[in-house]
């Protein structure tokens, strides 16, 4: 379970909810609402003692009981060592041992092969994105926290990202996104920020009623046979 009480600074006023363990959530909201500040909150690289993991407070953990629970996985991918290998970053995602079979089995499913002992320097940026995702596999943390994962990725590769999100190989899910689609047709519980404060917290059913696509898009968006539209 992860809950966070009453949190405030210069950005996030008011921050106040509760996760229960296994439910997965999807943050919505503007450019500037505060969602990649809570991101960090929720990961403790914003240092606080309003976050409890577990019945834990997060800021008590250790560095490695504190990985164990939640991973952050950033915007874009970012590489100390300009010649590592996508075999060798997926190795140093590992926690505890190189697990060589995980690896294998994880290229094989992102669709990674041909890439395996290229540099990742010399990736495109869909493949970068699909590199975070395959690290927070072989990582295995207990909550995940994707900060706009699938910026960059095509369609055929964004259906991939939703099959692996809607699968069994990650624990519980925290997902940040503009991807309106994607954050309808995974169901997942909705947590909606507006300038710094959380505006919606709720289903996905909910969230994505007429009334509400009215409130908080203006009208911008419509849901026509299941699937939702742009009205430009």
């Amino acid at each position: 379970m992860l809950k966070v009480n009453d949190y405030n600074s210069d950005i996030l006023k008011d921050i106040t909810f509760t996760l229960e363990e296994n439910e997965d959530l999807i943050i919505l909201g503007q450019n500037g609402a505060g969602k990649s500040t809570l991101a960090k909150v929720l990961a403790n690289l914003i240092e606080n003692n309003n976050v409890h993991l577990f019945n834990q407070n997060l800021e008590d953990l250790s560095d490695k009981q504190r990985c164990e629970y939640i991973n952050y996985i950033p915007p874009k991918l970012s590489i100390f060592d300009e010649y590592i290998t996508l075999r060798e970053f997926f190795e140093l995602a590992c926690i505890d041992l190189i697990d060589n079979d995980k690896i294998n089995r994880l290229i094989n499913l992102l669709n990674l092969k041909k890439l395996e002992n290229k540099f990742c320097k010399n990736f495109s940026s869909g493949e970068k994105q699909l590199l975070l995702l395959g690290s927070s596999i072989m990582h295995d943390a207990k909550i995940t926290i994707f900060d706009e994962l699938t910026a960059n990725l095509d369609i055929s590769r964004l259906k991939e990202v939703f099959e692996i999100f809607k699968s069994d190989f990650l624990q519980q899910k925290i997902v940040i996104t503009h991807n309106l689609d994607l954050a309808y047709a995974l169901k997942f519980k909705i947590l909606y920020m507006k300038d710094g404060k959380i505006e919606f917290f709720g289903s996905n059913d909910e969230f994505f009623s007429d009334e509400n696509l009215k409130k908080f898009y203006n009208g911008s968006i419509s849901k026509i046979n299941n699937h939702l539209v742009v009205n430009l």
